[in-house]
């Protein structure tokens, strides 16, 4: 099983708030620093994205992809590589939880990524680490400023 990198965070809003923002994918580019453009390719028959294409600009790394998205039930959505220029495979999750306080959501993401050019085992996972790191916070920051 390939090595993944995760990190969790508590928001202060409703896991259905804390869903919505996730689900925006026309959003992103508002609030991840690294998605530049997004575009719905397929939804389900619940009008939740089933595939999606991102176009990414992490400063040295720049990506043309298709994720293909999995909702499980409101508190979980995962994703997979469809393709991608740079990349050989992408896995993630975000998992909700109701957290101890009332009204707060702790968010855990969770990420897999081989890229095709040759990278240190190490060095991808301080990448991963910075990706998840960032989109967290910018989730935080978007689901809270209740934009």
């Amino acid at each position: 099983m390939a090595e993944h990198t995760s990190s969790t965070i508590t928001i202060e809003a409703a896991p259905a708030d804390v869903m919505a923002v996730i689900a925006d994918f026309a959003r992103y580019p508002e609030w991840t620093g690294e998605v530049k453009e997004t575009e719905v390719i397929k939804t389900d028959d619940q009008g939740r994205a089933e595939q999606v294409r991102l176009v990414m600009d992490a400063g040295a790394i720049k990506d043309d992809q298709t994720l293909a998205y999995t909702w499980t039930g409101d508190h979980e959505v995962s994703w997979t590589l469809v393709k991608s220029q740079m990349l050989r495979s992408l896995d993630g999750s975000y998992i909700l939880k109701p957290a101890a306080g009332s009204g707060t959501t702790e968010v855990t993401y969770r990420l897999t990524v081989d890229v095709k050019i040759p990278m240190l085992g190490m060095i991808k996972r301080k990448a991963e680490k910075v990706i998840i790191d960032r989109a967290l916070a910018g989730l935080k920051k978007r689901v809270e400023s209740g934009q």
